[in-house]
């Protein structure tokens, strides 16, 4: 599944942000980026599932909408972190001064990677090789 393997090589990009100089704002810029992208892959990547599972919400839900929706159908995903996520991705193009810059890293390092992985780990338990799978026969 295309949508599976964007999020797992996104996220491989992402785990490398603790062994980069965090105190280089283009280092930090390239952070918040990278965090947003794979927001978007993750959410996405939920809505699919969704539908794949036959949740009605999946084919018309907004991002808040899919992550509750998520939430009822996979018990490895932390509600609170993911919808802190979305309030994160939603402001973080505000953000104009580097102590909410810092506050946001520390937030993706600490927990939204975290999150990430467990999404990653958690899908990959429950479906396995059909995440591997061509995405015309994930239906």
């Amino acid at each position: 599944m295309k949508k599976y393997e964007n999020f797992v090589s996104a996220l491989a990009n992402l785990e490398d942000a603790p062994n980069q100089d965090l105190n280089n704002d283009f280092v930090q810029s390239g952070l918040i980026n990278k965090f947003n992208l794979q927001f978007e892959l993750s959410w996405k990547l939920l809505k699919r599932l969704l539908e794949y599972e036959g949740a009605t919400l999946a084919a018309s839900g907004s991002p808040r909408a899919i992550l509750k929706e998520s939430y009822r159908f996979y018990d490895f995903i932390d509600e609170a972190a993911w919808l802190d996520m979305l309030k994160d991705r939603n402001t973080n193009v505000h953000i104009y001064d580097n102590k909410l810059a810092q506050d946001l890293i520390q937030r993706i390092l600490n927990v939204y990677i975290p999150a990430f992985c467990q999404l990653r780990d958690g899908l990959m338990e429950r479906y396995g090789e059909l995440l591997m799978a061509p995405d015309d026969q994930f239906v």
